[in-house]
């Protein structure tokens, strides 16, 4: 069963995407410093079953992280814009 979907807040983070960005920061606090995650894990972490529902989410949330200076999204190990980036991604703490 997907993770329920409540009402948007007044931001446009809704209560699934603020549990992706805060699963997204505790894998990363988990990990050695310059180790990555990828937003699968995460969208795993939210909702074990139906995880590739919230991918489009979970890269969302590595994207609005990564506009906080709280994250870098990279593609080969380069950082990129998640909201162009096509295929798979990586995210990780800033340098």
């Amino acid at each position: 069963m997907a993770a329920a979907r409540a009402h948007p807040h007044p931001t446009g983070v809704d209560d699934v995407d603020a549990r992706l960005e805060r699963t997204i920061e505790e894998l990363l606090d988990d990990r050695q410093a310059g180790a990555s995650i990828c937003p699968s894990e995460a969208a795993r972490a939210v909702d074990p079953d139906d995880w590739r529902e919230l991918m489009p989410a979970a890269r969302a949330a590595a994207g609005r992280l990564a506009a906080a200076g709280r994250a870098e999204v990279t593609q080969r190990g380069e950082v990129v814009d998640v909201r162009v980036a096509r295929g798979p991604v990586r995210v990780r703490r800033p340098g």
